[in-house]
């Protein structure tokens, strides 16, 4: 039992449900048939760096403007260059085929959000203002233990208009220490006051 109150399998079901948990499914079970699912699943992060570090890529991506066969020869090009595995260059290829390219990163984010659930972890998103330091880093593990999500995985995000502080979703719960909530309950209250 995952201490969000949602079972293993539960996890699985949802982290499967609509479009991208579907590629995301068929693209797992794809790569574990093949014996190559650590593999396929480190290229799979490796690509969702790059989409989020490569602004002509998202471009390319999301313009739904761009024929299908010119987009797919685009990304299939970058992914060649990088030296990206057969796998994922097929699976690729099929969402583009498909007219899915503008939901590529979120089907990656599917993928690792399955792969996750599959083996037993909670994934946290954290958001803050600024990167996390080792420190900060290690002290969210501890709270989030004494939580007790003691198998759980840190997304990190960054947000310069949360001010300070953190925003830490898990699961359904949202546990929001920011500096730009604070203030925002401070206004109301105020306002409530006058």
């Amino acid at each position: 039992m995952v201490a969000s109150g949602v079972t293993t399998a539960q996890s699985v079901a949802f982290a499967s449900n609509g479009l991208e948990g579907r590629y995301a499914t068929a693209l797992y079970e794809l790569a574990a048939e093949q014996q190559q699912l650590d593999a396929v699943l480190d290229e799979c992060a490796a690509l969702a760096r790059l989409i989020d570090e490569s602004a002509p890529l998202r471009t390319v991506l999301g313009d739904r403007r761009l024929d299908i066969t010119v987009s797919r020869k685009a990304v299939l090009a970058v992914l060649d260059a990088q030296g990206f595995c057969q796998t994922l260059k097929n699976f690729v290829g099929v969402v583009a085929d498909n007219r899915r390219l503008p939901n590529l990163r979120q089907i990656l984010a599917a993928v690792d959000a399955l792969a996750s659930a599959r083996r037993g972890e909670v994934v946290a998103d954290v958001t803050s203002a600024q990167p996390l330091t080792t420190t900060q880093r290690a002290q969210l593990q501890v709270r989030l233990a004494e939580a007790g999500y003691s198998r759980i995985t840190i997304r990190e995000r960054v947000d310069s208009s949360l001010l300070g502080g953190l925003v830490v979703r898990v699961g359904a719960k949202l546990y929001d220490a920011s500096l730009q909530t604070r203030l925002f309950r401070l206004h109301y209250a105020m306002k409530g006051a006058a």
